[in-house]
């Protein structure tokens, strides 16, 4: 049975992000006054998350009582993770090559078994490591506001968007049995969202578009009590490349 109580307090979390960004959209359409063709857009997106391109959790720093300051954790290698989500967007009468956009989406990148090594600088040359289970990880990213610029006097329109991210990160299981209830998370935690794609006017209100994202922030998560051997915390910088694709309506 899922979790209600934890996705109500995730919701919750994360609609004051989506609804300040609702509110600055409809505040730009209402401005855009113009007389030519204005486009408010609300789309709807499925794909993949790619870390084994160059991503996954790295720069890992142990935060534990366990461990001697200044300990470090080996690269963890994560999995491939189906992704979705949708974004609302408006592109201005008097620029119509920029446009505003939030969105938000949910990716799943478990954290595979492994080996996962520990170092100090204060003892050189001595590693400590021991093979895990994997865990479940999950991440959320709310991006409220993603600049877009595009090319805009085509049926095909490539287009390029940046902006801040938050990120809402759960890691569950780790050391442990699958299904246990033990978590550790990390709600909240500021990166970046980058995106580059085309979009084809399949008629004047209806697209068809496919995107390449990249994702950046930097975690921390506190220490969980059960994990095994040892409790411990971390801090890892969360790098992912992903690909989406997706149908969208033009008002």
């Amino acid at each position: 049975m899922p979790n209600i109580e934890g996705l109500l307090k995730r919701i919750w979390t994360i609609a004051p992000y989506l609804g300040l960004s609702v509110i600055a959209l409809a505040i730009a359409a209402h401005l855009n006054v113009s007389g030519a063709y204005a486009e408010t857009y609300i789309a709807g997106q499925f794909g993949v998350a790619l870390p084994d391109v160059d991503g996954g959790l790295k720069s890992i720093d142990i935060t534990s009582s366990f461990f001697l300051p200044g300990t470090t954790h080996s690269d963890l290698a994560l999995s491939n993770s189906v992704l979705w989500g949708a974004r609302i967007g408006h592109y201005f009468n008097s620029v119509r090559w920029f446009g505003l956009e939030a969105e938000v989406f949910h990716t799943t990148p478990h954290i595979k078994q492994q080996i996962h090594e520990f170092q100090n600088p204060s003892v050189p040359g001595v590693t400590v490591s021991a093979t895990l289970q994997g865990a479940h990880f999950r991440v959320i990213t709310v991006a409220p506001v993603n600049l877009m610029f595009r090319y805009h006097k085509t049926r095909l329109q490539p287009y390029l968007g940046v902006g801040p991210g938050i990120f809402f990160a759960r890691i569950q299981g780790e050391g442990l049995t699958p299904d246990s209830p033990e978590s550790t998370s990390d709600n909240g935690r500021l990166g970046l969202n980058v995106k580059a794609g085309f979009q084809y006017y399949i008629t004047r209100h209806v697209t068809a578009f496919g995107e390449w994202k990249y994702n950046y922030a930097r975690f921390e998560f506190g220490e969980n009590t059960d994990l095994f051997p040892f409790p411990y915390g971390f801090d890892a910088t969360y790098s992912m490349h992903l690909v989406s694709f997706g149908i969208g309506y033009h008002f």
